[in-house]
């Protein structure tokens, strides 16, 4: 019966860990990396509209 006790501890004790890192890493992704991505992306929307009203200035 111990044993049996044991293994099912076990079990739960690991799902229990697996699932706090799973959610340490969405937390660090939603806080961390995709902030990061977003101002890549803002800053590459600018530097192509630069671009293009640089273009548009020369071109008139």
């Amino acid at each position: 019966m111990h044993k049996k006790s044991l293994f099912s501890g076990v079990i739960i004790g690991t799902l229990a860990t697996v699932g706090a890192i799973a959610g340490s890493a969405l937390t660090y992704h939603k806080k961390v990396i995709q902030p990061l991505d977003q101002e890549d992306e803002r800053i590459e929307q600018n530097r192509r509209r630069a671009n293009r009203k640089a273009h548009f200035s020369h071109i008139n």
